[in-house]
């Protein structure tokens, strides 16, 4: 198993890849920068030795529009090129592949409109009445 260390990379040495497949909607983004500010940056955005982002997206789009200077980020140095544009596709597509139990997520959600009482909106989460019904 490799050995991961989380860094503070300057933003303006990372870029994208040019053929990253999945797409970012910018109200996706906007879900992005609130669970930032609200939670912090906790998933750190993983880059190759050339700073070329593998998985994050979404993340780096975000930091970038909050101004922020710096984001963890996750260098991922053993992998070869090939597993490189692969994982970029397992990334987002195994996560795509799991489901929810819906009648376990309405009592989280439940539970925490009424833990939260008005102090955080539950929609921080990404769900919204519409996903519970």
């Amino acid at each position: 198993m490799n050995r991961l260390e989380i860094k503070n990379t300057n933003i303006g040495q990372i870029h994208g890849y040019e053929r990253n497949a999945r797409n970012h909607p910018e109200s996706q983004i906007k879900q992005i920068r609130k669970s930032i500010t609200e939670f912090g940056f906790n998933n750190p955005i993983l880059i190759d030795e050339h700073c070329e982002i593998i998985a994050g997206h979404g993340r780096y789009i975000a930091a970038k529009q909050m101004g922020l200077s710096t984001v963890p980020t996750i260098t991922l140095s053993h992998l070869n090129e090939k597993q490189k544009r692969a994982y970029r596709l397992a990334d987002n597509k195994i996560a795509e592949n799991g489901g929810w139990n819906l009648e376990l997520l309405q009592l989280e959600i439940k539970d925490l409109e009424q833990i939260c009482a008005g102090d955080l909106d539950i929609r921080i989460t990404g769900f919204n009445d519409a996903d519970l019904d």
